[in-house]
C-alpha cells in the first residue's frame, strides 16, 4: 500500500465524520475538483484503505441496550482450535466484535443484546459450542462513556 498524502488524509478525515458527503462537497472541502477527488476516493477503496460505508444505528432503537464484554479462556490452544472458535464466533449475530488477544485470556468479545436473560442464553451457547472453553468472565456495561470508529489521521 502506498503512503497517504495530506489530501488522502483530509478525505479520510471528512468521510469518517460524514460518510454522506457528495463528491462535489468533499472535493470542495479538500480543494480539488470533483473528478480528481472521485478518483482518489475510488483508489482508497480499491486499495482497502476505505473498507465500507454504513449507517450508525441506535442500539436502543432496536431493543439492544445491553452491552457486554466477555473474556474467554481456552483450555487447549492450537491453530485448529483457534480456527474452530473463529468459525463459531463469526456466525453469532449478537457478537459485534471479537479479538484474539495475548494475556490471561484468549478472546475478548463485545456483544449487544436485549436483556440479561438473552445474555445468559448467549453465554451458555457460546461455552457449549466453543471447543476447549475453560473459563469466562463477563463485564456488563453500566454506562457507555465513548464509542467511536473514528481513526484520527496523523498529519
Amino acid at each position: 500500500m502506498r503512503e497517504l498524502d495530506r489530501t488522502d488524509l483530509k478525505i479520510l478525515d471528512l468521510l469518517q465524520r460524514s460518510g454522506r458527503l457528495s463528491m462535489t462537497e468533499l472535493a470542495e472541502q479538500v480543494g480539488l475538483s470533483a473528478t480528481p477527488c472521485t478518483e482518489r476516493v475510488r483508489r482508497l477503496e480499491r486499495e482497502g484503505v476505505i473498507t465500507g460505508y454504513y449507517a450508525r444505528v441506535s442500539p436502543q432503537a432496536l431493543g439492544k441496550g445491553l452491552l457486554v464484554f466477555l473474556e474467554i479462556k481456552l483450555s487447549a490452544k492450537s491453530g485448529d482450535v483457534f480456527e474452530k472458535v473463529r468459525e463459531e464466533l463469526l456466525h453469532i449475530p449478537e457478537v459485534m466484535e471479537c479479538h484474539l488477544v495475548s494475556g490471561d485470556f484468549d478472546y475478548l468479545v463485545k456483544a449487544r443484546l436485549s436483556e440479561m436473560t438473552a445474555y445468559r442464553h448467549l453465554l451458555g451457547e457460546m461455552l457449549r459450542r466453543l471447543p476447549n472453553s475453560a473459563e469466562s468472565r463477563s463485564y456488563v456495561v453500566m454506562e457507555e462513556i465513548k464509542e467511536s470508529l473514528y481513526l484520527a489521521p496523523d498529519r
